[in-house]
């Protein structure tokens, strides 16, 4: 899955970066990208879905090029813990 901004336009955007995510049944839902952060010199994205829920969405973020990046999976169950972690922390303090 692949987008047009990098983190920087993401971060400092006053439009919200809507990115539509398909899931393996084919499901499809509307995103607003929340920022981008690090977790142990890895990159990850926050995405909240546009359908009323509490929901969060994470994954990897990769750039691909100059205004594109790719989100990646984290399939690991203990890099997720450390990205949820990370990301609580995060909205803590906001």
């Amino acid at each position: 899955m692949t987008a047009n901004k990098t983190k920087d336009e993401i971060d400092g955007e006053e439009e919200p970066m809507i990115v539509t995510l398909e899931f393996d049944d084919g499901t499809e839902i509307e995103t607003e990208a929340m920022g981008v952060f690090e977790v142990e010199g890895k990159e990850y994205i926050a995405l909240i879905p546009d359908d009323d829920s509490d929901d969060v969405y994470l994954y990897g973020y990769q750039e691909t090029g100059e205004d594109e990046f790719e989100l990646v999976d984290i399939e690991d169950e203990a890099e997720f813990d450390k990205v949820v972690a990370e990301f609580d922390t995060l909205m803590e303090e906001e």
